[in-house]
């Protein structure tokens, strides 16, 4: 099977501009695509993963992937999937977010010389002219045309800025310059960019006479049409100081029945013919499936050990008791304590196990806080200086574990 239909098959590929070209510039290891990741925070998350697969497969393949770091865009901020305005960005934040992205690629994409490279659009974004993008570029982009983007539409009820409204230009642009210096002739990216990519062929098209090329990334979603990748404390992150090894395994663990076989075929490189045999699992067989793409999804990106480590650690946890070592942990210091001790609650907010003590009030008063293996039924509960030195270990709901020892 080759690369392209192995995408199909994997439900990965939702929207193409030219199916046959596409197929047989990706098959015949021609494609020099690229992919854009804005900056927006210090690590890539969950939402970030099915595209780096993409580019590993692709390059795997024989393509040479282009990685598009928006330091430039960044500046801007995507309206795509927002119900308000990202958060303005500090230059010297950008700056630091696209190295930490640079980092983190590198277990995806192999950059060995002429096999991949990163660009930052900053390098040109940031020394274009005003003036001179309203007369090259605007003429070229119909705002009828852009207001009837999905991007855009979802954000008109609340009031799209004038700022936002200049994305699909920029990241258009980004294409164009990309097309022309490095000769990038594809643009993949989630299936939520399809208008902005357009945007991108279609500004090739007016002003180099050329095709260029665009596909998107079927969204991760669930079950329900959510997307998936985060939790009731936000983003799944790639980076194991935001969330741990054992927290990115335990979350592929817990997917949902209806989930997890999709999540095998569009995340893992498990090969087709294996994951087709999962097809008629059920029962406690779903069971298996869970713990075969929590391993593959914490080999990928935190290595084997790491996985193993926390494969590990969860079945020797909800076998009961077991090896905790692995387990997420808090240290605290003395100043957090009052007279050698501290509440139940305020330690669950010292954790990061809940938002508020409300929630934390909720959660005892629910059944659903353990301390060492036994409920806990009162919001006053106290844990002591004795108890955290030896290490305490709290489980909230019926999935997730961590502990807290003093320093």
């Amino acid at each position: 099977m080759k690369i392209y239909d192995e995408l199909v098959a994997r439900g990965l590929i939702a929207q193409v501009t030219n199916e046959e070209e596409i197929k047989k510039l990706v098959n015949e290891g021609k494609a020099k695509f690229y992919i854009g990741f804005d900056p927006t925070a210090d690590s890539l998350h969950v939402g970030h993963f099915m595209a780096l697969c993409l580019m590993k497969r692709l390059q795997m393949a024989g393509n040479k992937p282009v990685v598009l770091l928006g330091g430039g865009t960044g500046y801007i901020g995507d309206p795509s999937g927002r119900n308000d305005l990202r958060q303005m960005l500090t230059p010297e934040t950008i700056e630091h977010n696209c190295e930490c992205f640079k980092a983190q690629m590198e277990k995806f994409i192999d950059f060995g010389e002429d096999k991949a490279i990163v660009v930052n659009n900053a390098d040109w974004l940031l020394k274009l002219n005003y003036v001179d993008v309203l007369r090259e570029v605007g003429p070229h982009f119909s705002v009828n045309n852009m207001l009837r983007a999905e991007c855009y539409k979802q954000r008109m009820e609340k009031g799209l800025t004038f700022l936002e409204f200049n994305y699909m230009i920029m990241q258009s642009y980004d294409f164009y310059h990309l097309f022309k210096e490095y000769g990038c002739n594809m643009q993949f990216g989630g299936d939520d960019q399809w208008s902005n990519m357009l945007g991108g062929t279609e500004l090739i098209r007016r002003k180099l006479g050329k095709d260029a090329h665009a596909m998107t990334i079927t969204l991760l979603l669930n079950s329900e049409g959510k997307k998936m990748g985060k939790t009731a404390n936000g983003a799944v992150w790639l980076d194991p100081n935001k969330t741990s090894p054992f927290e990115f395994y335990q979350y592929w663990r817990n997917v949902g029945d209806d989930d997890v076989l999709k999540c095998i075929r569009m995340l893992t490189f498990l090969p087709l013919e294996e994951i087709e045999k999962m097809d008629s699992w059920e029962g406690a067989e779903l069971n298996k499936a869970k713990e075969i793409l929590a391993f593959e999804l914490t080999k990928l990106v935190h290595g084997e050990e790491e996985a193993k480590k926390a494969e590990e650690a969860s079945k020797a946890l909800f076998a009961g008791g077991g090896d905790d070592s692995n387990m997420p942990t808090t240290e605290l210091t003395d100043a957090e304590l009052t007279e050698g001790q501290i509440a139940i609650m305020d330690l669950m907010m010292a954790c990061g196990l809940v938002p508020s003590k409300g929630e934390a009030r909720r959660l005892i008063q629910q059944g659903g806080v353990s301390v060492n293996d036994e409920k806990v039924s009162d919001i006053g509960f106290i844990v002591t200086k004795d108890m955290l030195a030896t290490g305490v270990k709290i489980k909230k709901g019926k999935k997730k574990f961590h502990k807290a020892i003093i320093k």
